[in-house]
């Protein structure tokens, strides 16, 4: 079974949504991290995906408050957001994090992430966040030309936990997630997919389980209202 995991996005030590990855168009604040998690755990959330945003692109970092939320203990967490060196990835683990997501550094050198992978087999996600099929690193700002269903297919062969894939373009919108790009990136991949961006009912969180997706992140969706957490959480909580 699929599982639903709640995004907790970080900017200047609140809890933040953005629409379309746009960090000019903030449509969601909230002021206690740790409260929000709870709220998630207590809807009866088993993961939750916490990223600091300013981290990514360069603005700062969040780091006394992920470890506040790794000190609570009330969920497992994978977390990312411009971890770019071996020195955070392992602080990260030794503070109590499931999973460390990576992605710019890792997409941009391929020796550092063979390095992270090889030295914490089954705890690194690598974050592909694409727009139209093409890779996007440093928070969403830099386009690549890497296709990401060939980037997947590349990395597979790592010991990795699974590759994160969001779709930006569809991010914060609540249009629906890109299924056609999820469903090919599932297939090429040999590790577990989760997806992001854009998902937005019961009826595509089914889909993307059908379609062999591991796990959804959830934001905007969940903190508008548009998913009843409960109902999620009972069907896709654990």
């Amino acid at each position: 079974m699929m599982l639903a995991i709640p995004a907790i996005d970080l900017r200047e030590g609140k809890v933040v949504q953005l629409v379309g990855g746009d960090y000019a168009n903030e449509a969601v604040r909230l002021d206690n991290p740790v409260e929000v998690a709870r709220e998630w755990v207590r809807a009866g959330f088993t993961r939750l995906h916490c990223v600091d945003l300013d981290a990514a692109t360069g603005r700062g970092t969040n780091h006394a408050v992920i470890r506040t939320l790794l000190d609570d203990d009330e969920a497992l967490f994978q977390v990312g957001g411009g971890i770019r060196t071996a020195d955070r990835v392992q602080a990260l683990l030794e503070a109590g994090a499931a999973f460390v997501v990576v992605g710019t550094r890792a997409i941009e050198e391929t020796d550092w992430m063979v390095e992270i992978a090889d030295a914490h087999p089954g705890q690194i996600i690598v974050a592909a966040d694409v727009r139209e099929r093409k890779i996007t690193t440093r928070g969403w700002v830099k386009d690549t030309n890497r296709h990401v269903v060939d980037f997947v297919e590349e990395f597979s062969p790592l010991p990795l936990a699974g590759f994160l894939v969001t779709a930006v373009h569809r991010e914060g919108l609540m249009g629906g997630t890109d299924m056609r790009l999820m469903e090919d990136v599932a297939e090429a991949s040999a590790h577990s997919v989760f997806a992001s961006g854009g998902i937005s009912s019961l009826g595509e969180l089914r889909a993307l389980d059908d379609i062999g997706i591991a796990g959804a992140v959830l934001g905007m969706a969940l903190y508008t209202g548009a998913l009843d957490p409960r109902a999620v959480a009972e069907e896709f909580g654990r």
